[in-house]
């Protein structure tokens, strides 16, 4: 399993690399080799009072290739360290995509390419958000989603793009062996929900043609 004082990337050893920044204070990386999943790094302006930043600029996030066109913002806590949830996703036609942060407290987020027509189908990648940092992830359809809370009080904050559709919501086995996701030591398999306890191996999902 995964310390959680590992690289805040790991997709089989591809590291993130820059793409782009402006003043407003964002920063784009590749999630390794996972087309569309990105990092967003947010610059903080501090003073002896505190800081101020821009979580989200819609203007930006376009310029960045982020879809903005949310509909819904989201907020989960987890009370114990070691909570999972996921992993999650929704079908089409209700297909959502994800800018996912840690407003207190830390996790290790993971995401699984779920595009059956993708070069890296099936593959994942692990980044830790903590609001000590503020950093996003930016998680397109076609990718399945989870964590795992590292401190106590866990708060998460999201936008989705599209609204909760329990016809199309699917919940992915979360140590499916296939995927292979290292997860953290402090991951506790009787903090998941029941619906995540009977989440589906991907190779059931796929052969039922509900990814994408």
């Amino acid at each position: 399993m995964t310390d959680e004082s590992c690289c805040p990337v790991i997709n089989h050893g591809v590291a993130a690399e820059p793409l782009a920044s402006s003043n407003t204070g964002l920063v784009l990386k590749d999630v390794g080799e996972l087309g569309g999943a990105q990092i967003v790094d947010i610059r903080r302006f501090g003073d002896d009072r505190g800081y101020f930043c821009e979580t989200y600029n819609a203007k930006r996030a376009s310029e960045l290739g982020i879809d903005g066109s949310f509909v819904q913002d989201n907020e989960s806590l987890s009370a114990e360290v070691g909570t999972i949830r996921g992993l999650h996703f929704q079908m089409n036609p209700t297909a959502q995509g994800k800018l996912v942060r840690v407003v207190v407290g830390a996790v290790l987020d993971v995401i699984v390419d779920i595009r059956t027509t993708s070069d890296t189908f099936g593959d994942h990648a692990i980044v830790r958000l903590d609001s000590e940092t503020g950093r996003q992830l930016w998680i397109p359809p076609g990718f399945a989603h989870g964590f795992c809370s590292l401190e106590p009080n866990m708060v998460m904050a999201y936008k989705v793009t599209d609204f909760y559709d329990p016809a199309t919501d699917r919940s992915m086995q979360w140590n499916d062996p296939e995927l292979g996701i290292d997860w953290p030591e402090v991951a506790n398999p009787e903090s998941l929900s029941a619906k995540d306890l009977n989440g589906s191996p991907m190779a059931e999902l796929k052969l039922k043609g509900e990814l994408f």
